[in-house]
């Protein structure tokens, strides 16, 4: 029963995101980047529903006090599944992911994610991937956008330590917001690069923002011992 779950929800992810891609794609010329978000944000509200219904994954969130009604944001979130890559556009009021440049290449969907403002990075670019990282993130602060930014980079497996990138010290530097730290244990349910989708609850845990004006050493080490503090206690609970 938990393979044909999962058939079924795949089928249902990669058939309704194919056809949400041709649809946004066909009205992205006569909408609005802010228009054309929140129809992002009901095609992910689409998926997580029918991950809910098929495979009877659901979603608790704790310390939501934490995160933004509105205006800008900077939240740094642990990251184990593609689950974390939709559950932003669902929890803030105008996410923007800071991702792969390879995402925005795929056909129809990347143009669609580009002119929602999200912000492509190559990785490969070197310094000139961090000034434009800069960049974008201080267009999408002044524009009243909650960024979103995996500071390991990658997926990591439920229960392993990635290695944390500099770009998130960088951002609040440049951008001024203090840094939301988020624990999760969405690899318990949906593993990285896995075909089962395992029955159960997903803690989303927020926990209170950094102090702005953190030396940035000091930022990095203490953000990645905050998030993976809780996110061990998750995977043990």
């Amino acid at each position: 029963m938990l393979w044909l779950r999962s058939l079924v929800f795949n089928l249902y992810f990669w058939l309704g995101t194919a056809l949400w891609s041709v649809g946004l794609r066909l009205v992205l010329p006569f909408v609005s980047r802010q228009t054309l978000a929140r129809f992002v944000s009901v095609y992910a509200r689409f998926i997580l529903a029918g991950l809910r219904w098929i495979c009877g994954v659901r979603l608790r969130v704790t310390g939501a006090e934490h995160l933004p009604r509105s205006g800008p944001a900077l939240v740094a979130a642990k990251h184990q599944s593609a689950y974390d890559t939709l559950v932003w556009l669902t929890l803030l009021p105008n996410a923007c992911y800071i991702l792969k440049q390879e995402l925005l290449r795929i056909p129809l969907w990347g143009r669609v994610v580009s002119h929602t403002g999200h912000i492509g990075v190559d990785r490969s670019a070197g310094a000139g991937a961090m000034r434009h990282l800069l960049r974008a993130g201080r267009a999408a602060a002044a524009d009243g956008q909650q960024m979103v930014i995996f500071p390991e980079g990658t997926r990591s497996a439920l229960g392993e330590r990635g290695s944390y990138q500099p770009g998130i010290v960088a951002l609040a530097t440049a951008t001024g917001l203090p840094v939301i730290p988020v624990a999760t244990d969405s690899g318990r349910c949906w593993a990285r690069r896995a075909f089962l989708k395992h029955p159960g609850t997903i803690t989303i845990a927020v926990l209170p923002p950094l102090p702005v004006g953190l030396p940035k050493a000091q930022l990095l080490t203490t953000l990645e011992e905050i998030i993976e503090t809780e996110s061990a206690r998750l995977f043990k609970a």
